[in-house]
């Protein structure tokens, strides 16, 4: 059962949480036309559970701690927890890439002693469905305003592994961060493809063409 939402608190203070200077996150994004590891989403798509908010909306960047937390926060991210099937029409418009902040990054901490900090519980704020997120990204919106460059929380979809958000525009900018080359990923075909059919089959989820 779904909880509520809270407001976030006024005023709004947060712990914080410094994500050092060339530390190793990684993500998954889609390939496409002027698209890339390093490139914020200024909006496009449906809400998520930290965007979008402001006027103009602020763009942001999803990232985690792993590998496997940033394929579960993504593509994994709607596959129920019984098991089912990833279309390879997904998985083959998609790479991960590594990437390290040129600087540190100060982040707002949403898990562990940061939500007792706010008075609110995991299952409130970091682990609700998507019915929730007009509500849960009122916090990002906070974190932004409190002059945080993004948020950490413990993965839902992998919880041994924290995953951050990235605020864009004059908050983080692209020269902030950088491509680690060693770990990137293309999904399309070879070892990565191999890779993902593994970890996902021992989700109980089947890398699998779509029915025609």
């Amino acid at each position: 059962m779904s909880q509520n939402v809270p407001a976030p608190p006024e005023p709004f203070e947060p712990l914080e949480e410094i994500i050092k200077r060339d530390a190793l996150l990684f993500r998954v994004f889609t390939v496409a036309a002027g698209r890339g590891a390093l490139s914020f989403n200024p909006g496009y798509g449906s809400v998520t559970r930290f965007g979008f908010f402001g006027q103009p909306r602020v763009p942001i960047l999803y990232a985690a701690d792993s590998l496997e937390a940033a394929v579960c926060e993504t593509l994994l991210h709607d596959v129920p927890v019984e098991g089912g099937q990833l279309l390879t029409t997904n998985v083959d418009r998609s790479a991960a890439a590594g990437i390290r902040p040129t600087r540190n990054l100060r982040l707002a901490k949403f898990h562990g002693t940061g939500l007792r900090r706010l008075k609110v519980t995991q299952a409130q704020l970091t682990d609700t469905p998507p019915t929730k997120y007009d509500r849960t990204v009122r916090w990002a919106e906070a974190a932004y305003s409190a002059g945080f460059d993004g948020i950490s929380w413990m993965s839902a979809k992998c919880n041994t592994d924290r995953a951050f958000v990235l605020f864009g525009g004059d908050r983080v900018a692209t020269e902030d961060l950088r491509i680690d080359r060693e770990h990137g990923h293309i999904f399309l075909a070879g070892a990565d493809r191999e890779w993902l059919i593994e970890f996902c089959a021992t989700l109980h989820i089947d890398v699998s063409a779509p029915v025609r």
